[in-house]
């Protein structure tokens, strides 16, 4: 019989929890795990809100094909 770890009981259980939630929750979710993640980097660095945001857009589009038109709005 194999044992479940720690882990892999606290990863069935969180996939268990989102199952249960209507789409408009997991949406609701996911926004405020951005938020969080947001005002962790915010406060790490020590920046305003929008040049937090600003920040962690420039580092999500590195490695991507350059678009002129993301390129004006994230620079």
């Amino acid at each position: 019989m194999r044992r479940v770890s720690v882990a892999d009981d606290l990863r069935r259980r969180e996939q268990e929890r989102l199952a249960a939630l209507s789409p408009a929750e997991r949406v609701a979710e996911a926004l405020a795990l951005g938020e969080r993640d947001l005002e962790i980097h915010r406060a790490k660095r020590g920046l305003g809100r929008s040049e937090a945001r600003r920040e962690m857009e420039r580092v999500r589009q590195q490695g991507r094909r350059r678009s002129r038109c993301m390129q004006d709005g994230v620079d």
